[in-house]
Formats: C-alpha cells, sequence, structure tokens
C-alpha cells in the first residue's frame, strides 16, 4: 500500500531525528514548512526548550517577493539572532522535507549570515 505524503515525510522525518538531537552548544535548526508559511527555530532537545525563532510572519520580514525570497530572509533573520544570542554551530534538521527548493534557500541564507551547519 502506498503511503500518503504526510506519511512518507513523517517516516523520513523520524529517520532524521534518530540522528539529529541539539543542545545548547549546537542547537538543532527546525524547519517547519506550509503552503504560505515557513517558520525556523533553534532549539535545545535537552532541556526541550527554543532558544531562537523566525518566521515569515514576523513584521521584520516584509511578505513580498516569491517565497524562496521570502524564506531566505527567515534564515537570514535566524541567523542574525542566533550570532546575536551567541550561537554559531547548529545541526540541521529538515523535518522530512527534501532539501531543496524554499528549505535550500533558508539554509544557504543562514549559511552567509554567519551559522556553520
Amino acid at each position: 500500500m502506498a503511503l500518503s505524503k504526510l506519511e512518507r515525510r513523517q517516516r523520513i522525518k523520524h529517520r532524521i531525528r534518530k540522528i539529529i538531537s541539539g543542545s545548547a552548544t549546537k542547537p538543532r535548526l527546525s524547519v517547519f514548512r506550509s503552503n504560505k508559511e515557513i517558520n525556523a527555530q533553534l532549539i535545545d532537545d535537552i532541556t526541550g526548550n527554543t532558544l531562537v525563532a523566525a518566521s515569515s510572519r514576523d513584521k521584520k520580514i516584509a511578505a513580498k517577493g516569491t517565497k524562496i525570497e521570502i524564506a531566505a530572509e527567515v534564515g537570514k533573520s535566524l541567523a542574525e539572532k542566533a550570532v546575536k544570542a551567541g550561537i554559531e554551530k547548529v545541526a540541521f534538521d529538515r523535518n522530512g522535507y527534501l532539501y531543496h527548493g524554499r528549505v535550500k534557500a533558508l539554509a544557504d541564507s543562514a549559511r552567509e549570515a554567519g551559522l556553520k551547519f
């Protein structure tokens, strides 16, 4: 029986999360992508706290341009907040999405703005 799109993503997500986990020194950069928005957050899995977060719904990030341009702005904003908080190294968690399009744009702009994966 074929898996639905959501079931397939959940299976990939669990496979990734078996390997990747975040700590206070090297948090997990988790990406959530919906049809309209994109969110990213740095998570310390040991304490279960979100250290830094950015979203395409933030007022600072102007919602004009293509979805890929907005995702790049979210990545840049997240990286700037992280560097200000003293975080430079992160573990990238693509959350079951393909490393392509908006997820790739977010990751690339976060790298350019100073995060190391």
